[in-house]
């Protein structure tokens, strides 16, 4: 893939409301480990590519700007194969 993935903070909030059956506006900035597993999982479902993110880059995820900016990077980096 190249250039800007179209994912904005909206699909990601988007994604979570759908996981824990919140409306989007009551839906937290912050983010837990299944939270981030549910974002993960999404996100490669809808580009069709695995994203294969070191554990520092798990681990520095905390809220859905942090998602946002780690899962813009890995779909913008070549994929492997």
């Amino acid at each position: 893939m190249s250039g800007q993935p179209d994912l904005g903070r909206a699909d990601l909030v988007s994604m979570l409301a759908e996981l824990t059956a919140k409306p989007v506006d009551q839906v937290p900035h912050r983010v837990g480990s299944m939270e981030l597993a549910w974002l993960v999982h999404l996100v490669e479902q809808r580009y069709d590519r695995r994203m294969d993110l070191t554990d520092d880059e798990l681990a520095g995820i905390r809220t859905v700007d942090d998602a946002l900016a780690v899962f813009r990077t890995s779909l913008t980096s070549p994929a492997d194969g």
